[in-house]
């Protein structure tokens, strides 16, 4: 997707959890500003974290009295409660457009977009990762993501995203991409797409590729 704060998918197996979320980030308090919650328009307190490499722009740049368009990563605290680590916020049409390339506010961003509308709509995701765990009865689904390593010491470590929907237990060990959208404190399975079924060699395969880079 070019420009759009969620990049395009370079790889068929492209492992990845991010999504929008409209509202206004209400740091814990004044001594620990990196961590707060996000307030959506319903009043649902969402906890978050701003990662550090937006915390300069946003303390700079960015009124936090009013609702913003943020990127965030999902996580699930406990495998239950849901978890938002702040990337970014998309706000071209009111934010220097040399802020967004120069300070990381998004990416995929160019200087002709003026527009804050986004085709999906707020509270849009996209994960893509492998199905490990499906309940369609009870609409439970579970994805593992697995994140690339940050240096070529260090493993990346995987972690699981809580989803509510129907996905058939036949594609279990499968890797899927899925828009999802985020109500209230959950994120709902809109629509799914079957990539492949992942083998072990497969995986293994990635990352040693990943280690190498």
């Amino acid at each position: 997707m070019q420009n759009h704060p969620i990049p395009s998918v370079t790889d068929p197996m492209q492992y990845r959890a991010i999504g929008i979320v409209r509202g206004v980030y209400k740091p814990q308090d004044d001594d620990n500003f990196t961590r707060g919650a996000l307030i959506d328009s319903k009043g649902n307190e969402i906890d978050a974290v701003l990662l550090g490499r937006v915390i300069t722009l946003i303390r700079n740049h960015v009124s936090l009295e009013k609702p913003h368009i943020w990127v965030v990563y999902p996580r699930c605290r406990n495998n239950q409660n849901l978890h938002l680590q702040i990337t970014g916020i998309w706000e071209p049409s009111t934010l220097k457009k040399d802020l967004v390339g120069k300070e990381g506010l998004n990416e995929a961003s160019s200087s002709e977009v003026d527009s804050d509308v986004l085709l999906e709509g707020d509270n849009y995701f996209s994960i893509r990762g492998e199905l490990i765990f499906t309940k369609p009865e009870d609409k439970e689904v579970v994805i593992k993501i697995r994140q690339k390593p940050k240096n070529k010491r260090k493993k990346g470590l995987p972690f699981k995203v809580n989803l509510k929907g129907e996905v058939p237990i036949n594609y279990l060990k499968h890797f899927v991409s899925l828009d999802v959208r985020r109500v209230g404190y959950q994120l709902l399975v809109e629509d799914f797409q079957i990539i492949g079924p992942i083998s072990q060699q497969l995986i293994n395969n990635k990352s040693s590729k990943n280690l190498k880079k």
